[in-house]
Formats: C-alpha cells, structure tokens, sequence
C-alpha cells in the first residue's frame, strides 16, 4: 500500500500563497525528492495540478498530470497568449470554493525540466487553464482573484469560516 504523504496543502488565507516565489536553480536530489511529494500530494489531492506555494514552498515549481502526460514545471513563463475561454475552475487551495474564470486559450510556456534544460510547449484548452492556474500561484495570484467582488467576498467568508471552524 502506498505511503500517505505527510504534507499538508496551504489553504487561504496562508500567506505562503501570497509570498514572491523564488527561481529554481539547484537541479539535485533534493529537488526530485519534492517533485515526487508534490505528485503524491495532487493525486491524493484529485487535482490535476499543484504549486509549491501550496505545500508552504516559495519556490517556483509546479506539477501537472493530464491525460496521462506529466509535466515539471520550473521557472515557468508564459510567453504568447491566443484566444479566449471561461470555464470552472476549482483549487486545493480552496476546498469547495469553484468560479468561472476568464483564460488564453492556447499559451507558449517556456519553462526547465527536471535536468535543468529549457522547454518551450504550446498547450491549449483545459490544459491552458490549468497552466496559467498553477503559474498564477507562483506569481502569488489566487483562483478568487479572478472572481468578482461580491463572488470574492463571498469565497474569503466561507474560507474563513471553515478555517475558524476547525
């Protein structure tokens, strides 16, 4: 039976998911050892996505699994943005809070793998969104921030709650 990860997901109003991330530059075991629980993590999780600030880590780092691809993202940046789409929208981060959320399209990420060499991917559609959600959160910009006012008000209540609740 596989180990439960010990690691707890941030949740709001955690400042470490606000915090400025910094750039990856060490590409060793220590680094692989993270990615590792940050996948065991989403997936106990039932995300498709996760960033390091979620796992209280400042760094700029995250993990997606789609359709059967896995992608490391470290050091990620959007390059070209094309077209538009709104769906749903859901976080770890915020348990049970979900929104419409205004997205590209398509996106050019360039961004290092795990041996430190540059990648450049263009990714479209639901894929897209869940890019910009995760490098968003390496950049300290949250799923509520994309709500409106009274829909943001509404989620920071509710978190709140939950959290003074527990």
């Amino acid at each position: 039976m596989p180990q439960m990860s010990k690691t707890v997901i941030c949740t709001y109003p955690d400042t470490v998911l606000r915090r400025e991330t910094a750039p990856i530059t060490s590409f060793g075991e220590e680094l692989k050892s993270i990615v590792e629980e940050m996948k065991e993590i989403m997936f106990e999780g039932d995300g498709v996505g996760l960033a390091a600030p979620q796992i209280g880590l400042s760094m700029k780092l995250a993990v997606i699994f789609y359709e059967g691809a896995h992608y490391t993202l470290i050091n990620p940046v959007i390059l070209e943005e094309k077209g538009v789409q709104e769906g749903e929208e859901g976080c770890l981060s915020f348990p049970g809070i979900y929104g419409n959320v205004i997205r590209p399209a398509k996106i050019r990420v360039k961004y290092l793998k795990m041996n430190g060499e540059e990648q450049i991917v263009d990714v479209e559609d639901f894929l897209a969104r869940v890019f910009c959600h995760e490098i968003d959160h390496l950049n300290g910009k949250l799923l509520i921030d994309h709500f409106s006012p009274l829909k943001k008000s509404m989620a920071r209540k509710k978190m709140l709650r939950k959290r003074r609740d527990n």
